[in-house]
């Protein structure tokens, strides 16, 4: 593997959270993680282990209505099997009725470790820059 293979395949680990995320699918969800991984997002919680973070966001989405995480900004630096990464998320989630949500920005800071199944996220930290509220009309 090449450092920008790597990089490519870390970026897509980040983009896969966003994507098992907004299409429910908690099987790929659970892909992005160490079975064993820390995560800290502030104010919004702390898990650890892939099922805690997987059960917070099922019970955090399951009432939502659509949901847009747009992740970008990619960057990562790759040290052998293990990879630090930070990635810009700007999350759209809306209520039920799609009339009203909340828009939510910031960033991931990623430890990641190359497993037998890929790149997985072993630590993030989650950064909130803004949080507003948002409405359809």
């Amino acid at each position: 593997m090449t450092e920008e293979t790597d990089r490519l395949e870390i970026s897509e680990v980040q983009v896969r959270y966003a994507t098992g995320i907004d299409s429910r699918d908690w099987s790929l969800f659970r892909t992005v993680f160490t079975e064993d991984c820390e995560l800290d997002y502030g104010e919004i919680g702390v898990w650890n282990g892939v099922d805690a973070v997987t059960d917070f966001m099922v019970a955090a989405h399951d009432m939502a209505g659509h949901t847009l995480h747009r992740i970008t900004n990619h960057t990562a630096l790759v040290n052998g099997d293990s990879a630090t990464a930070r990635a810009y998320v700007d999350a759209l989630i809306m209520a039920q009725d799609n009339a009203s949500g909340v828009n939510a920005a910031g960033f991931y800071d990623d430890d990641l470790v190359r497993t037998d199944a890929g790149w997985r996220i072993a630590r993030r930290r989650f950064t909130t820059v803004l949080v507003r509220t948002v409405s359809a009309g």
